[in-house]
C-alpha cells in the first residue's frame, strides 16, 4: 500500500499545480463578530472561488496529477454538488470528459451548474452513499478514473493551499473554524497550520443531523449513518468505512469538532448577508455560525473563520433572510 501520509511539501506543490485554475480568495476582518467574540474574527472567502466554493483547488491539483491515458479515459466522481462542479469546471478546461454522480438529494441549482459545465450527470439514489455506490459501478463498467471528492492525498493537498494563504495573510493566526464533512478540507489546512506551530487551534465544524465524521471520531472507527434533510447539503454524506486518509488526520491535527443546529445555521447565513453582503450556503456558514453564537471556547487571537462554499439557492435564502428579520421585529 501507499504511504497514506500527506505532508506540507506536497501542499506547496499543489499550490504550483493550481495557480492559474484556483484564485487566491480573500480574507477580511468582521468587525462584527470581533465585537461577538471579544477577539479579531476574520472570514477566509472561499465562496468567492471560481465555481463557488472550495472544492476547485483539490480538483484542479488532482486531475493535473492524472496520466495521459487516465485522462484520455474519463473520470467520474460522486458528490453532493461542489466538488462535482469543481470537477467539471478543471475537466473542461483541460480537455476531459467528465461524469458526476449525485443523489435525488442534491439541490436543482446544483445540478444544472454542473450540466452548464458539460459534464455528464447521473442522478441515483436517495443519499449520497447510494450515489458513491452506482459511481463506483460505472467507474468499472466505463473505465473511467476515480476523482475522489475527499479521501485522497492530492484532494486534500489541494485543499490545504488555503491553509499556506492565512499563514501568509494572517502570520499571527490562532485560531481557525472550518466546516467538517469528509475531511478533505479541515484535514489540509490543518496540516498546514500545524506544520508551521502546532499551538494553532484547529476546529471542525459539522451539522447536527448526521454528523458522520464526527461521530466517527468519538467511536475511534468510520460509521455510517441515514443521511437527513439539512441546510448544510454540501456537508452530507459518508466518510467511507475504509477510509484512508482524512479520518487519521482529523484524529491527528484537529483539536476540536462541534455541532451547530439548523437554526444557527440559518441564523449564520442570514448574518452573512445582511452584515457582509455575502452569500453563503447552509454547508458555507457552519463555522460561522459557531463565532456567531459565541461557541468557541476560550477565543483570544486571531481566529479565522472559513467560509468555504456559496452556492446556495437565491430563492431560500432570501426566505431565511426574511424569517430573520421577521423574528428580529417581534
Amino acid at each position: 500500500m501507499p504511504d497514506p501520509t500527506v505532508t506540507l511539501r506536497d501542499i506547496y506543490r499543489a499550490r504550483r499545480r493550481i495557480a492559474e485554475i484556483a484564485v487566491r480568495t480573500p480574507l477580511i476582518e468582521s468587525p462584527q463578530l470581533t465585537d461577538c467574540l471579544g477577539a479579531p474574527v476574520y472570514l477566509k472567502l472561499e465562496n468567492v472561488q471560481r465555481t463557488g466554493a472550495f472544492k476547485i483547488r483539490g480538483a484542479a491539483n488532482k486531475l493535473q496529477t492524472l496520466s495521459d491515458e487516465e485522462r484520455q479515459r474519463g473520470v467520474i466522481t460522486v458528490s453532493s454538488g461542489n466538488h462535482g462542479r469543481a470537477v467539471a469546471y478543471v475537466a473542461r478546461a483541460l480537455g476531459v470528459d467528465a461524469v458526476v454522480c449525485m443523489s435525488t438529494r442534491v439541490p436543482p441549482n446544483k445540478v444544472d451548474g454542473i450540466r452548464r459545465l458539460g459534464a455528464e450527470v447521473v442522478l441515483h439514489g436517495g443519499s449520497y452513499d447510494e450515489a458513491e455506490e452506482y459511481a463506483e459501478q460505472l467507474q468499472a463498467t466505463r473505465g473511467l478514473t476515480m476523482i475522489s471528492p475527499f479521501d485522497d492525498p492530492d484532494i486534500i493537498a489541494g485543499q490545504g493551499t488555503i491553509g499556506l494563504e492565512l499563514l501568509e495573510d494572517l502570520p499571527d493566526i490562532d485560531t481557525v473554524i472550518v466546516p467538517l464533512s469528509g475531511g478533505g478540507l479541515l484535514s489540509g489546512i490543518a496540516l498546514a497550520l500545524k506544520s508551521a506551530d502546532d499551538a494553532i487551534r484547529t476546529i471542525g465544524v459539522s451539522m447536527e443531523r448526521a454528523p458522520v465524521m464526527f461521530h466517527s471520531l468519538r467511536v475511534g472507527r468510520p460509521i455510517e449513518m441515514e443521511e437527513e434533510e439539512t441546510l448544510a447539503d454540501a456537508l452530507a454524506g459518508g466518510i467511507g468505512l475504509h477510509n484512508r486518509y482524512t479520518f487519521d488526520m482529523i484524529r491527528e491535527y484537529v483539536d476540536e469538532t462541534l455541532l451547530v443546529t439548523e437554526e444557527e445555521i440559518a441564523a449564520a447565513m442570514a448574518f452573512a448577508l445582511q452584515e457582509h453582503r455575502l452569500v453563503v450556503e447552509g454547508g458555507g456558514a457552519v463555522a460561522l455560525a459557531v463565532a456567531l453564537h459565541d461557541r468557541v471556547a476560550g477565543a483570544t487571537g486571531n481566529t479565522v473563520v472559513v467560509i468555504s462554499g456559496g452556492n446556495v439557492e437565491i430563492p431560500l435564502l432570501l426566505d431565511i433572510v426574511r424569517d430573520s428579520i421577521a423574528s428580529e421585529s417581534q
